[in-house]
């Protein structure tokens, strides 16, 4: 059998591929004459815009492509112009923000660090957010009003007046012990401080002891069960030495541990007590039963005669 023999077509097939092939080809021509006038109608509809505005702008036609030039781009966003106008950025709402040339990602940073219960204070807490540029700044800068509302409390209250309670609000008058919590008046040389008994108000008044070192000071007499030396003051970090003459310690009736009786990670807990030292007394005990006297310790290679002599006032063996 010959090759011709395969594609040879009787009549009524050879009309049907030609009807076909026909069609086919009507509509690829259609298709092509068609793209060609919308192609037409939108460098002419450009054209059109560009003769009006100077021939710089560019136009976007149904989001598919624009002229510039005489060159084809695709997809150009237009720009938005920011606008200025007074805001408080506790309040602005996202329209508000986003019109003053804002990104969406940066208005979100906002709503998120309000709802965290962020509040700007001051201008200079804006400038914080996160990628606003110097330039972006400088020039919101002017705009930024903060409302009274979200600023400190104490601002209420004029410090600078000289003592008569003039210009304040006597309703919001503060009581002179009041007073001196915020405005602690320092204790002079000669004058000394119960270091069982201060809180952090009476801290603060010695010189040299601000809010910081107050807190840091009670803490540690806390965790320590009360103090029993002012030279214990030495094993605060960078506390001034200065400040250990305007302090005693009368009467010292430390809290103390239960050393037969707490576990390893309650004696721990204790400033002088490190967690090899307490693995040791728990071992002690397993071994040789209940501590009778701290002096049991010195046997231990983890209890220096130091570290057994700074312990001992908080230990009791019951």
């Amino acid at each position: 059998m010959k090759l011709r023999d395969f594609l040879y077509l009787n009549k009524s097939d050879r009309q049907v591929l030609l009807s076909l092939l026909s069609l086919a080809a009507i509509v690829l021509c259609a298709i092509y004459f068609t793209g060609i006038k919308e192609e037409e109608e939108v460098r002419s509809g450009v054209n059109e815009e560009m003769g009006k505005k100077g021939g710089e702008k560019v136009r976007e036609v149904k989001g598919i492509s624009a002229v510039k030039d005489g060159q084809e781009t695709y997809y150009q966003t237009p720009q938005t112009t920011p606008e200025r106008f007074p805001f408080d950025p506790n309040t602005a709402d996202s329209t508000t923000l986003l019109r003053l040339g804002l990104r969406p990602w940066q208005v979100r940073n906002i709503y998120k660090y309000r709802a965290a219960g962020g509040i700007y204070r001051s201008k200079e807490d804006f400038s914080k957010l996160y990628g606003l540029t110097v330039k972006d700044y400088r020039e919101l800068e002017p705009y930024i009003r903060i409302s009274p509302d979200y600023l400190p409390a104490s601002t209420l209250f004029d410090k600078r007046k000289g003592g008569n309670g003039e210009n304040r609000p006597q309703s919001d008058s503060l009581s002179s012990s009041t007073e001196r919590r915020i405005f602690p008046v320092k204790i002079k040389d000669g004058e000394t401080i119960d270091l069982n008994i201060a809180d952090t108000s009476d801290l603060k008044t010695v010189p040299g002891i601000g809010s910081y070192y107050a807190r840091r000071i009670a803490d540690y007499g806390r965790r320590l069960g009360g103090y029993v030396s002012v030279s214990q003051l030495d094993e605060i970090e960078d506390l001034p030495k200065e400040v250990k003459q305007f302090f005693v310690v009368s009467q010292p009736h430390p809290r103390q541990l239960a050393i037969n009786r707490l576990t390893l990670n309650e004696l721990k807990r204790h400033p002088y007590i490190n967690y090899y030292q307490a693995r040791a007394i728990t071992e002690h005990r397993r071994l040789h039963g209940p501590i009778g006297h701290i002096s049991d310790l010195r046997l231990l290679s983890e209890f220096p005669p130091e570290a057994i002599e700074r312990l001992e006032p908080y230990v009791s063996y019951e």
